[in-house]
């Protein structure tokens, strides 16, 4: 399969034609729907979601009829090493499908992230957070990323850390995003390698990462 496109309706149909000259191909048209992502093309931009996907992991793990949270994670989450163990195999799961969705919902990738780091021994509490995850999507099953077409290509980006916040190494977790124009590209949610000493350190390898 190939995916094409251009900003200029002229510049697809002229590579559309070649390509059907020299290969034995079949043009299917626009592109609505590629490895779970869900594309709407209008003529003001891009819509791209994963809304089902979403109902379809809602439904696998039982979380259709859950009750909806407004926020993906408690403001200070409470999360460690002790508690009582659970199955180990099927948290996991749960953490793989919510790493797939990150790559339409940037929403949610500090608290996949974080319940990530505790795969190894999770614990009753841990499956507690990764299910309020699913109980935030449920409420907002339809969110996806909006790409504009006319907004520009002047790269933006932001930056942000936290100090200290792992209970354990008290290493801090970085924060970024990048925008062109007001299209958002790239973000991530990440615990530092180092342990820095300050604030000011934190933010500082935040911003040379």
């Amino acid at each position: 399969e190939i995916i094409f496109g251009s900003s200029h309706p002229r510049y697809t149909q002229l590579f559309s034609d070649l390509m059907k000259s020299r290969f034995e191909m079949l043009i299917m048209g626009e592109m609505t729907f590629f490895l779970g992502l869900q594309v709407n093309q209008s003529p003001c931009g891009i819509f791209i979601n994963q809304s089902k996907y979403v109902r379809e992991i809602l439904n696998k793990y039982g979380m259709e009829s859950c009750d909806h949270t407004g926020t993906p994670m408690e403001i200070k989450d409470d999360l460690d090493q002790n508690g009582t163990p659970i199955n180990a195999t099927k948290y996991r799961s749960m953490i793989g499908a919510l790493m797939y969705l990150m790559s339409s919902r940037p929403d949610i990738v500090h608290a996949t992230c974080l319940c990530a780091r505790y795969q190894a021994k999770p614990t009753e509490k841990h499956l507690k957070e990764v299910k309020r995850i699913f109980c935030y999507l449920r409420g907002i099953v339809n969110m996806g990323l909006w790409y504009t077409k006319d907004s520009g290509f002047e790269l933006t980006g932001f930056s942000d850390a936290d100090y200290a916040g792992c209970k354990y190494t008290f290493k801090s977790t970085s924060g970024r995003a990048q925008f062109l124009g007001e299209k958002m590209v790239s973000w991530s949610s990440k615990k530092q390698d180092c342990t820095a000493l300050s604030t000011a350190e934190a933010e500082y390898v935040s911003l040379s990462a």
